[in-house]
């Protein structure tokens, strides 16, 4: 296939998603799992890029002046507080469903961002670029990792960064990720993550380094079942974030 022929769209996990749009918003639906996982990754975001933009992680603003992609953005649940933060966000889905949710709450919430129901490879191709990418729990929903990640890394200016977030193909996440999560637990409609198409880190970063990006560090990211929250770990083995910057 060449180039011009790939996609990185998987139209059946597309169109799960937008099955579901209406949901993403309610704390207790089918998307509970996203509102619980917000503030770690909220966090994790500022504090990477306010230490590698020179900001003040603690200030009201601290990704000011910076423009954002959120790839696979959903119903907005990051780019809302992203904005808030100060950041220049462009929200992107391939689900027209998903876009038309974001942008109603948006209108709602006052949040000032850019939503368009359009794929990686179409911004990469119009020539978009951004300081800051996020790729968050995208990857394991696309039809082509290698592709979707050069396509993603192709955006980043030179200076910027790209955060990756999603699930270890390993067993122990098809224990808890998928089994736990979907099945016993009922956080997750079955089917929402697929064994075979989980990432490793492995599978990242060979096309970040492909696309002469940096594999600054990887953080594993666990649920404490006691504090009813997700907090940052060196165990990658399930969920993870892998930080890589291009240099400037």
């Amino acid at each position: 296939m060449s180039e011009a022929q790939r996609t990185t769209i998987d139209q059946a996990e597309v169109d799960r998603f937008s099955a579901m749009a209406a949901e993403w918003w309610s704390p207790t639906g089918k998307f509970r799992p996203l509102h619980k996982f917000n503030p770690v990754r909220l966090a994790y975001i500022r504090d990477v890029a306010a230490a590698h933009f020179g900001r003040d992680p603690k200030s009201a603003k601290p990704l000011e002046g910076l423009r954002v992609l959120d790839i696979g953005c959903g119903g907005g649940l990051l780019s809302e507080p992203v904005s808030r933060m100060g950041a220049d966000v462009l929200g992107a889905d391939a689900s027209e469903k998903n876009i038309g949710i974001a942008k109603t709450h948006a209108a709602q919430s006052g949040a000032i961002v850019d939503y368009r129901a359009v794929t990686a490879e179409a911004l990469a191709e119009a020539g978009e670029t951004f300081d800051i990418v996020l790729n968050m729990e995208v990857v394991e929903h696309v039809a082509d990792v290698e592709f979707f990640i050069r396509t993603c890394a192709s955006m980043v200016r030179p200076g910027g960064l790209m955060l990756i977030a999603t699930i270890n193909r390993t067993l122990k996440a098809k224990a808890l990720a998928i089994f736990a999560a979907e099945v016993v637990l009922r956080w997750l409609p079955r089917g929402t993550h697929q064994y075979e198409k989980l990432v490793t880190p492995e599978e990242l970063e060979a096309p970040l380094a492909a696309s002469g990006m940096d594999v600054v560090e990887k953080r594993g990211v666990f649920f404490n079942p006691l504090q009813d929250r997700w907090n940052l770990s060196s165990d990658t083995d399930v969920n993870y974030m892998v930080l890589a910057r291009r240099p400037a």
